[in-house]
Parts: structure tokens; C-alpha cells; sequence
């Protein structure tokens, strides 16, 4: 696994970890369909949270927040759709990013943002 991948994986792991004692329950992580991903699906208060995971370094020249752009959203929102389908899920559902900054042998700091952007509505042709 090339070093990139490993660093996103240790984001995506903190993260979790950082749902799972905010009282979040992980229902699924890195849910893939076709070519797109949902980095983690929780559950918490009758609230389906799909959330993007963006980490950085701490020298890193772009905010891991200005990542999850117009085609990140659409990539989400599509995915998601899939996901609501797939489930036959009933619920409200919010999109969340949570950003890691720092390094796993260093310090790290945790952004969460809750509610961070809307679905584009996927229409079929």
C-alpha cells in the first residue's frame, strides 16, 4: 500500500475512533459502490451521518476542508443515494467532514463539521 493510502487510513481510523466516543455506532466504513466511497456511515440519535474524511499534514499547502468540493459532493451524494436505496433506510440523514491534520508519531488536531453541505440531487436520464 503506497504511503498516502496508509496516512488515510490512519485519518479515517481516528476519526472513527473520535465518532465512536462522541456516542456515534459505525455502521459501515469505506462502503463502496462501483468507483465511489463513503469513507464512514454512523448512526447516532436516529440520524444517519455520512461522513467525508479529509487528512492532512500539518505543512500540507491545501486545507484539508477546501478538498470536499463540488465533485467530491456529487461523488458523496451519488453514493449515498445508493446506499439509502441498497438499505431501504428511513431516516433523516446528514452529510458531515471531519478533518485529521498532524501525523500519526505526532500530534493531531480534529475538525468536525457537522451538517458541511447538501446533497446534489441525482436525477436519473
Amino acid at each position: 500500500m503506497a504511503l498516502h493510502n496508509d496516512f488515510g487510513h490512519w485519518g479515517e481510523e481516528v476519526a472513527a475512533d473520535y465518532l465512536r466516543r462522541q456516542g456515534y455506532t459505525i455502521l459501515h466504513r469505506n462502503y463502496r459502490v462501483g468507483h465511489r466511497d463513503l469513507d464512514i456511515v454512523a448512526l447516532r440519535d436516529d440520524v444517519l451521518v455520512f461522513v467525508e474524511v479529509k487528512t492532512r499534514r500539518e505543512n500540507s499547502l491545501v486545507d484539508a476542508e477546501l478538498a470536499v468540493d463540488g465533485r467530491k459532493i456529487q461523488s458523496v451524494s451519488i453514493a449515498a443515494n445508493s446506499y439509502i436505496k441498497r438499505f431501504n433506510i428511513n431516516a433523516l440523514i446528514r452529510f458531515d467532514v471531519i478533518t485529521v491534520v498532524g501525523s500519526p508519531s505526532g500530534a493531531y488536531r480534529i475538525n468536525h463539521i457537522e451538517d458541511a453541505f447538501l446533497p446534489i440531487p441525482v436525477y436519473r436520464r
